[in-house]
């Protein structure tokens, strides 16, 4: 359907043409020379079947038209099929016309196309076709030019096959350039096998056209195998190579060696390799600066090297080279193409700083310090604020004591010249330093440069006399006095100096500093005079200096301040103290004890010590012996006949010097396994009244005045003819720690078990009396029975409470004592309590009799221990109802109502 429609439009087309042509040019057209094209008898579209010479008709052409809209004619003269053609008969022909509008001109060219008739070999059908392994009908190979200007179509040869001497045989070819992109580039004569191409081929894009050709009969019988039919373009020098960077960055320092590699160019050529099309050279069109030369490019590789020693940031830091690259190895007729590099120049420390000048002056007083005197500039052609710029000071000379520094002002890069310790101008007017300067970076000049890397200059620093006080000098002075000098001793004291003088004239003294006010200063001498007498061991440690400071004044009131260092010289003064004064030996276990002593005194004074028996008694001397053990310690022995006591055995002991002292020493020889259980003993048995004691007393008292009311209320009782229930004369001074019902035994003094206070028929109790002790609320529990004293609850060696005796199950029986009793029971358990109460203070005393109780707060089941209203019958207590005023207060706070 496409076909029809695109033929009408065509028709239509060229109609309107004519019409037009008619009315444009008015005169007759001019015929040129006929055209004549052999064509076969059936035409694809787009097929190319010829091309006439236009310019040889007409010059200039500006309209092409042709009579038939079978074909159409291009500018160049190429006729093509618009569409499939089959000619029915042998000729066909049709005019193209040529205008010239300019000109009004128009001629006209005749084509006449005509084919021949071959006469068709038939095959019978039985026949077959011979067919060779080794085919005759292989082309030559065949190749084209890129790029052609033709004409065209181009004919590249001919396809023939031996078939053909037979049969009538017709070609047809197929592949990339024919069905396949590029489209129709190439095609076959059906009949003759002649092979033309319709346009320039571009080798960068295709490079080799794989086509097949075919040979078949008229029937599509395959005369032959399909043969490969290869088309290469040969390559033409139509690429420029191209650097592979428009602008290259390189970096190279300036100290860098003849040769050194400062980086590569690279350029691509399209052409085909390994030609000359693609045969690279390169080389350098120009460099700024221009001059001198300091670079070269290898002409094959594209490296670019330095080629000279000159190449100076100082004088150029940056280099722009225009490189060229040219084809067909750099003949003259090679494409070329250029690119930029710029090479940046590195700094490198080849430049040493320098002094502006070669002397310098400066001044300063004496006697100042941390103060600038001098700036001094220098000049380096390297890299500001870089290590090849920035300059290192150093004092080469002149600075022996150290009164000088010089640092560097980053900033400026000047060398600051500093005093930081004092000058004294009595010693030197001037003084002459030598000053070097380099960078902080190596310097990279050859080594005949580096031997003179640092630049000198020569500084004269002038010192100003200034008007001084006094100079103490030495600060710390020394001198040595014997402790126990008498008082008023003259001793040489500090001496301080004029430094204009030289002398101590005219200067005053004071003492600044006396630790122990033992020294006093002659003002105007300077000498010292002991003020108390002076004692070594009293300073800390007794070995170090006594150190007194002293202030000399001059005239004009200016100060200076010294040490005076004083070595106290030991005298023997101190004897030996031994360290014991109550020793433990467990008979048995031990048969010795050691002693020890001390003195101090100096070494010298010191030890070795003597040890002795000193005015013992006969018993003494033959139960008691001591030996040495070594030069501050001796050894006590006893006889295995002494007997277990406390023996006070006076021990003498003197030092190396002959110094000696005498102590009593209190030895107690004991029946034990520990000497911890002797020592408790003894502590019990040294009572010294204290605070705890007089607490007891108070309650001894308290106790009494208990017990004196209890037999007040008996006696009352009787005369009312009522007594107490029997088992109220149990009711004993007891202290409950009972936070909840328990047990209801108590331990009483002798070991056995009593019935306490929360008995139903018992409502009776005694307060003996109460303190306050850490804060909380103590009783004190005395429980009558047997002669066995508190100490016999006790266990070897351990404390208990009277609560750790429970466990017995024999009971007590209930009985009324008198007062007497009560007395006996309580005098010796109060003594008891007075000792253990009394302990030194470093001792606790002992937890069997003094037992405290914090209060719980309201609510305990176990009630109150101070209560006197146990549950009791009122029947019981009708007498307390006639007691006399005097005893309605106590009756009131020991009954429940």
């Amino acid at each position: 359907m496409a076909a029809p429609r695109l033929r009408s439009s065509l028709r239509g087309a060229l109609c309107r043409q004519l019409l037009l042509t008619l009315v444009v040019f008015s005169f007759a057209c001019e015929a040129c020379k006929k055209e004549i094209f052999n064509i076969p008898s059936k035409l694809e579209a787009d097929k190319m079947i010829g091309r006439v010479n236009l310019k040889e008709c007409l010059g200039s052409v500006d309209r092409i038209q042709s009579s038939d809209p079978d074909f159409r004619v291009l500018e160049d003269g190429s006729v093509y099929t618009a569409h499939a053609v089959v000619l029915s008969d042998e000729k066909r022909s049709f005019t193209i016309w040529l205008s010239d509008t300019k000109k009004r001109t128009q001629k006209e060219i005749l084509v006449l196309l005509e084919y021949q008739k071959k006469v068709l070999k038939k095959r019978h059908a039985k026949e077959t076709v011979l067919r060779r392994s080794k085919r005759r009908w292989a082309p030559i190979p065949c190749s084209m030019q890129e790029n052609s200007l033709g004409p065209f179509p181009l004919f590249l040869q001919q396809v023939q096959s031996d078939a053909a001497q037979n049969y009538t045989i017709f070609y047809s070819i197929s592949g990339r350039g024919v069905d396949k992109e590029p489209l129709n580039l190439f095609f076959i004569e059906r009949d003759t096998g002649n092979l033309y191409c319709t346009q320039p081929v571009d080798r960068e894009e295709y490079d080799v056209f794989d086509l097949i050709a075919y040979a078949s009969t008229a029937d599509g019988y395959s005369a032959d195998f399909p043969l490969p039919l290869p088309i290469r373009v040969e390559d033409e020098n139509d690429n420029h190579p191209i650097f592979t960077e428009a602008v290259y960055n390189f970096e190279v320092p300036e100290s860098s060696r003849v040769g050194t590699t400062v980086g590569v160019v690279c350029a691509t050529d399209r052409d085909e390799p390994d030609t000359m099309h693609t045969r690279l050279k390169y080389s350098i069109l120009e460099q700024t600066p221009r001059s001198p030369g300091l670079f070269s490019v290898h002409p094959s590789t594209g490296v670019i090297t330095t080629v000279s020693h000159y190449l100076d940031r100082e004088v150029a830091d940056k280099y722009s080279l225009i490189m060229k690259v040219q084809d067909m190895d750099g003949q003259f007729f090679g494409l070329m193409s250029t690119a930029t590099c710029i090479i940046t120049v590195k700094d490198s420390n080849d430049n040493l700083p320098t002094f502006r000048q070669n002397a310098y002056e400066a001044s300063v007083e004496e006697n100042t310090v941390n103060v600038e005197i001098l700036r001094i500039p220098v000049e380096d052609k390297d890299l500001i604020n870089t290590a090849n710029w920035r300059a290192n000071f150093t004092i080469l000379k002149g600075n022996e004591n150290g009164h000088f520094k010089i640092t560097t002002d980053k900033a400026t890069n000047e060398g600051v010249l500093s005093v930081v310790k004092p000058l004294d101008y009595e010693e030197s007017h001037q003084v002459v330093l030598e000053i070097g300067v380099a960078n902080e970076a190596p310097f990279t000049r050859d080594v005949a440069l580096r031997m003179t890397t640092m630049n000198r200059a020569v500084v004269t620093v002038h010192v100003k006399d200034q008007d001084e006080g006094p100079e103490c000098s030495p600060e710390v002075q020394y001198i040595r006095i014997k402790e126990n000098s008498a008082v008023g001793s003259k001793i040489s004291g500090y001496k301080a100096y004029d430094p204009e003088t030289k002398s101590s004239s005219g200067l005053r003294y004071k003492i600044l500093h006396d630790p122990k006010e033992w020294i006093t200063v002659n003002e105007g001498s300077g000498s010292l005079e002991t003020y108390k007498t002076l004692d070594r061991e009293v300073i800390t440690p007794k070995n170090d200096l006594y150190n007194i400071t002293v202030l000399a004044i001059d005239q004009d009131g200016r100060s200076c301040t010294g040490t005076l260092a004083v070595s106290i010289e030991d005298v023997n003064d101190n004897p030996p103290e031994i360290l014991q004064d109550y020793l433990v030996i467990c008979k048995g276990n031990m048969d010795y004890v050691d002693i020890s002593a001390i003195d101090h005194d100096s070494s010298i004074n010191g030890a070795p010590f003597y040890f002795s028996l000193a005015n013992t008694s006969p018993e003494i001397n033959r139960l008691w012996t001591i030996t040495r053990v070594n030069d501050t310690a001796a050894r006590l022995a006893y006889q295995k006949n002494a007997q277990f006591q406390e023996y006070f055995i006076p021990v003498a002991v003197k030092d190396r010097a002959g110094l000696s002292a005498t102590k009593t020493l209190r030895v107690n020889l004991c029946d034990c396994t520990n000497p911890v259980q002797c020592r408790a003993a003894a502590r019990s048995a040294d009572v010294i009244l204290g605070k705890w004691a007089i607490l007891a007393i108070l309650l001894g008292i308290a106790l009494l005045f208990s017990i004196l009311l209890t037999l007040v209320c008996g006696i009352v009782s009787a005369r009312n003819k009522k007594a107490f229930p029997d088992d109220l004369a149990q009711q004993n001074l007891i202290i409950s720690n009972t936070e909840a019902p328990g047990d209801d035994k108590v331990c009483s003094a002798n070991g056995f078990m009593t019935q306490t206070v929360n008995n139903a028929n018992q409502g009776f109790c005694g307060t003996m009396g109460s303190g306050v002790k850490n804060g909380g609320q103590e009783s004190i529990e005395m429980v009558k029975g047997g002669q066995q004293t508190l100490e016999s609850c006790r266990g070897a060696g351990h404390h208990h409470t009277l609560d750790s005796c429970r466990g017995g199950t024999i009971e007590v029986e209930n009985s009324r004592y008198t007062y007497s009793e009560w007395q006996n029971f309580t005098q010796p358990r109060l003594g008891e309590k007075l000792h253990l109460c009394n302990q030194d203070e470093e001792h606790m005393p002992s937890q069997d009799y003094v037992l405290t109780y914090n209060y719980e707060g309201r609510g305990s089941p176990a009630g109150s221990v101070g209560c006197c209203s146990e549950k009791q019958e009122e029947d019981g207590l009708d007498f307390l109802n006639n007691l006399e005023a005097k005893f309605a207060a106590l009756a009131e706070t020991c009954t429940k109502r």
